[in-house]
Order: C-alpha cells, then sequence, then structure tokens
C-alpha cells in the first residue's frame, strides 16, 4: 500500500508543478501583451467613408480575398470613418493597441493622422497610405498620379467644349482641403485649362467633397451670375457632379459640360444620359490587390521593392516607396469598352432607367 500512496503524493506534486509553471507566464503577460498576440497575424484597413460606394463594395472586398489568397492564417480587421478623423483616430489607435503590426489607412484627413502614424512606427507598426498619401513615417504610398488625373480631367473638359473652349468661362468645384489628392487634382487641371479657356470665373474648395455643399455652389453662382455667367463646370469627382447637374437641372440649364471622377454607376448614367460629360476611370482591382499583397510583404518582413517602382514625397517625409497607377477619361463613346468590358459596371444595371439612351450609345 505504501508504493501507491507515494505514485499518488508525488501525481499531485507533478500536478501542482505543472499548474504553478503554465500560470507563471500566464501572469507574466499584461492585458496589452495579450492584445500584441491577437494582432500578429492581422492587417488593418481603415477606410475613410461610406458615402462613395466604391470603399465598401470594391477596396474592401478586393483587398480582403487578395490578403485571403496570399495566406490562409491572416486576418483583415476593417473599420470605416464615416468622414469622421475622431472615428479614425480611435480605429487607428485600437489596431495598434491589439498589436497589429500592417495598417492599410486612406485618411479621412492626412494631415491629423500624422502624429498617430509617427507613433505607430515607433512602435513598430508599417502604415501603408493607401489612395491618399497620409503624412507621417508611412512605410509605403498606393494610389493613382492624382496631378495627371487631373491634367485628364481638365482636357476631358476642353474636350466637352470643343472650338468654343478660348472663348468658355468655367466653373471649378474642387475637392476638399483634407484631402492630400485634392491640390494635386486641382493643380492638373489648372495646367490643362489655364490660357485654354477665357477665365476661371468661380472656384470653391468643397469640404468633405460633399455633394450638397457642391449643390449649394453652384445654384448660388447661378442665382448670382445667371445662366448665363459659365459655359462649363469642373467637378473634382462624381459625387458633387451629382449635386451640381441637380442644381443645373433645377435651373433648367441643358448642355453644359460637367466633369467628374470615379466612374461610379450614378455618374456613368448621368454621361449615357448627357447629363454630365465624362468621368475618370480608375481600375480599383490593380490599386487594391497591389496593396494587399505589399501589406503581406511588410507583415511577414519581405521586401517590397518589385511592387514599388517609384516614390512619392509627403511634406513630412520623403522617398515613400509608390505604386502608382495610371486612369482614363470615360465618355459615352468609349464606356462599352472600358467600365463595362472590364467588368467595374454591368450593362444591366447601367440602363436602368435609361434603356433609350443605352441604346443610342450601342450598350445595349
Amino acid at each position: 500500500m505504501e508504493v501507491p500512496e507515494m505514485n499518488a503524493i508525488m501525481r499531485r506534486a507533478l500536478t501542482g508543478a505543472l499548474a504553478l509553471s503554465l500560470a507563471t507566464p500566464l501572469a507574466a503577460c499584461g492585458s496589452d501583451q495579450k492584445d500584441a498576440g491577437a494582432g500578429k497575424d492581422s492587417i488593418g484597413l481603415l477606410l475613410p467613408e461610406n458615402k462613395a460606394a466604391r470603399y465598401d463594395k470594391f477596396d474592401r472586398r478586393i483587398i480582403s480575398s487578395r490578403i485571403a489568397s496570399l495566406c490562409l492564417e491572416c486576418k483583415v480587421d476593417y473599420h470605416n470613418a464615416e468622414q469622421q478623423v475622431s472615428n479614425q483616430k480611435r480605429q487607428f489607435e485600437a489596431l495598434v493597441k491589439k498589436g497589429v503590426k500592417v495598417i492599410i489607412l486612406d485618411a479621412v484627413d492626412a494631415a491629423a493622422a500624422k502624429s498617430w502614424v509617427n507613433s505607430a512606427a515607433k512602435k513598430g507598426v508599417k502604415v501603408i497610405a493607401y489612395d491618399r498619401l497620409a503624412e507621417g513615417d508611412v512605410a509605403a504610398y498606393v494610389s493613382y498620379d492624382n496631378e495627371k488625373i487631373g491634367r485628364l480631367q481638365g482636357q476631358g473638359i476642353l474636350a466637352a467644349l470643343g472650338s468654343q473652349a478660348a472663348a468658355s468661362d468655367v466653373v471649378m468645384m474642387n475637392g476638399s482641403p483634407t484631402d492630400p489628392n485634392a491640390p494635386a487634382f486641382k493643380k492638373g487641371a489648372h495646367a490643362a485649362l489655364d490660357g485654354k479657356v477665357r477665365k476661371i470665373v468661380f472656384e470653391k474648395d468643397i469640404p468633405n467633397w460633399s455633394e450638397a455643399k457642391a449643390k449649394k455652389e453652384m445654384s448660388d453662382f447661378i442665382d448670382a451670375q445667371g445662366a448665363e455667367g459659365f459655359d462649363a463646370v469642373y467637378s473634382a469627382n462624381d459625387g458633387m457632379a451629382g449635386g451640381i447637374a441637380a442644381a443645373l437641372q433645377s435651373a433648367g440649364i441643358k448642355n453644359v459640360p460637367v466633369g467628374g471622377q470615379d466612374a461610379e454607376l450614378p455618374a456613368l448614367q448621368r454621361v449615357v444620359a448627357g447629363t454630365q460629360s465624362f468621368t475618370i476611370y480608375k481600375e480599383v482591382r490593380p490599386e487594391a490587390e497591389t496593396t494587399a499583397e505589399i501589406a503581406f510583404r511588410l507583415l511577414r518582413g519581405k521586401s517590397i521593392k518589385s511592387l514599388t517602382p517609384t516614390t512619392a514625397d509627403s511634406k513630412s517625409k520623403t522617398g515613400i516607396p509608390a505604386r502608382l497607377f495610371k486612369a482614363q477619361i470615360v465618355t459615352k463613346n468609349n464606356m462599352k469598352k472600358t467600365v463595362v468590358s472590364d467588368g467595374a459596371v454591368r450593362a444591366d444595371l447601367l440602363c436602368q432607367g435609361i434603356a433609350a439612351a443605352c441604346k443610342s450609345a450601342g450598350l445595349q
């Protein structure tokens, strides 16, 4: 009986020692370290707003899908700021606290993000500036050549005005002052328009790319200057172009060229219907997929050199590894060969409610 009793005592002792050895490292780990472990295979994705259809329908889905194809164990930790800087700051800081080591950031306000980005970088977090070049110590930047896009927009206005361009007055509705892309669009548009049209008769930067604000500014200008006070309207994006088109319609003004950007479905329908002259098509898929691959490589400590053939400079950092994609003008004449053939929009959805115009444009 003595040997079994001794065995029982030894088993209890070993069990207690094992429990103590397991408990010791757990006790040593605070909540911060536990959170840090939770983020080791996570990639943060912070998008700026949900008014533009592209972010949830395209960017988020494409990025998440590409990351899943590259890394079965990886998780995309996604949040949308709904155009609020305070929301995005809280979301960003929460990701860092979790221990997420790579964050894809499309900043609501590029300048405001500087302090968060710098603080995260000091903790070893790699931030990829997506679509908009955030200030601070970002590790990479993926977007488009935004000055070239602005030039394309200006060229679109000139093409729509045709032989009347030199005698035409243009209204310019520029993008949000907090978006670092907006000054580049504006600069490019001016490079195309200045000296080619008679005058820029009114110019306004529209906070938060607000469609309602663009509509009001356009309506106020029409009230002050009359229907004959301008010949074309440059709009930095399609959302604002929708507000501008509504203001023109309310005033009974027709056949005034309006340009936009983003190739959103309502804008494409306006282009087919003739209330918007053109939009700019930026293929989201290559931008999003490249960003996803850069994020995965940074997560695993691999080189991103082959994915970033150029560099970009912000106000706070130079020589940022970058990939800048091209864009193209979309009009009624080339819509079938661009956004439709690329699968960016289905012809049946495009033509809902405008069947006759679609048929005339060869889209049906």
